[in-house]
């Protein structure tokens, strides 16, 4: 086993991507595992075959990167791991086929991921890349009215910080395509937020600072 802790950190971005390159190739090549400590989310997604987010001394997930991302168990490993949106909500009916309403301020929304048999006080989550734009005035279930405040150029994508109409920040990315954007700062618009995209949480109680994480990669031994 070989042990790496943050040995890229002191790296500009372009040789730290290119060596992330290196060692992966070289765990693959040797077969044993690495256990390779970061603070850089993106890195330890990209690095990993398992991963695990410690806060406080104590392991929050363990599992796949795309498990971690995708499905975070606590709102600590969702707000760790790239960019979340989270919102305090009240969930007040499951509807037994694996989905509950949520409600969000004065809007009430479907949500198909995580605790959807919770009830009362819940986080939901949902990213960036998931949050549909569409024009002001569109119908349909959860789908909740803001406006535009700031539009980010990335590169290849563009974020959009978004007020929703009850007053909650929301934050959108877009890929971009070629085209310009229609929207601009104060454009009003409607925010489509899927269903099987919003995932229920638990509360979550006071957590310390963030902590490194952990990632696993190559064979695991026997436990």
């Amino acid at each position: 086993m070989l042990l790496l802790d943050e040995p890229l950190g002191a790296l500009d971005a372009k040789l730290r991507k290119a060596l992330q390159v290196e060692l992966k190739a070289l765990q693959e090549a040797v077969g044993i595992t690495f256990v390779y400590v970061t603070h850089d989310q993106e890195e330890a997604l990209t690095m990993s075959d398992r991963l695990a987010v410690m806060a406080g001394g104590r392991i929050e997930q363990v599992g796949p990167p795309t498990e971690l991302y995708e499905a975070p168990a606590t709102t600590y490993v969702a707000g760790f791991l790239g960019v979340a949106n989270l919102f305090s909500a009240t969930a007040t009916l499951s509807d037994g086929g694996g989905r509950c309403r949520v409600r969000v301020g004065e809007f009430e929304l479907e949500a198909a991921g995580g605790d959807t048999a919770a009830t009362g006080d819940v986080q939901v989550v949902i990213r960036p890349e998931r949050v549909r734009l569409e024009e002001y005035g569109s119908t349909g279930p959860n789908r909740v009215p803001g406006m535009v405040e700031r539009l980010v150029y990335q590169g290849p994508a563009t974020q959009l910080v978004i007020r929703l109409a009850n007053g909650e920040s929301l934050q959108a990315l877009i890929q971009n395509q070629g085209q310009p954007l229609s929207w601009r700062q104060g454009t009003a618009i409607a925010v489509h937020l899927p269903a099987d995209a919003l995932r229920v949480l638990p509360e979550s109680s006071a957590q310390g600072p963030l902590e490194a994480g952990a990632v696993d990669g190559g064979p695991h031994p026997t436990r």
